[in-house]
């Protein structure tokens, strides 16, 4: 359906940056810095729409705090409206969605520890189904959450990054990949 090496700029990406945050193409990944105390980022592709979809990616901590997020998007129709599936470099996740009310987690309520997620300035492998009701999050291929909600049901693709208490999450994206699961 659609995949990304970030070799160039074709895939028409967001490209902004301002004093809280920059979201560009860099070495042959996809970049998202954060500069400021508990703020999140996001960038889609072009003009995309897609229902049931499976995306994946390989995530880096470039530098910045382990206490942060980032992962990938799915059915964005706007600012207020998509889910989203987001790890932390020191080993915690959760299934999110953007709602009018801003952030909210589906389940839980708040992230949750995994054993999965690789620590420290590393990559992960993060996979997010999106198929009809149910949302899925595999990391490093590991299924480790799965939620049901019936809100959002098409829209774009995207990847995400954040900060909690302390700016500088820089987080690297490459092989973005999405497909019919």
């Amino acid at each position: 359906m659609f995949y990304d090496y970030f070799a160039d700029t074709s895939n028409n990406w967001d490209q902004a940056s301002d004093d809280t945050a920059s979201t560009d193409y860099y070495a042959d990944a996809y970049r998202i810095i954060i500069n400021v105390t508990n703020y999140e980022a996001w960038a889609n592709p072009g003009n995309k729409s897609f229902s049931d979809t499976s995306i994946e990616v390989d995530a880096t901590k470039n530098s910045g705090p382990d206490d942060n997020d980032f992962g990938v998007i799915c059915r964005y129709s706007n600012v207020d409206q998509f889910y989203y599936a987001i790890i932390s470099s020191d080993g915690y996740y959760a299934i999110m969605k953007m709602t009018d009310n801003g952030s909210e987690s589906i389940g839980a309520g708040s992230m949750l520890e995994s054993d999965k997620i690789i620590q420290g300035a590393t990559t992960n492998h993060i996979r997010f189904d999106c198929v009809g009701s149910t949302l899925t999050l595999y990391i490093n291929r590991y299924l480790v959450d799965q939620q049901i909600d019936i809100d959002y049901t098409s829209g774009n693709v995207g990847l995400i990054a954040g900060t909690f208490e302390t700016p500088g999450t820089d987080i690297l994206f490459d092989n973005f990949i999405v497909y019919k699961p």
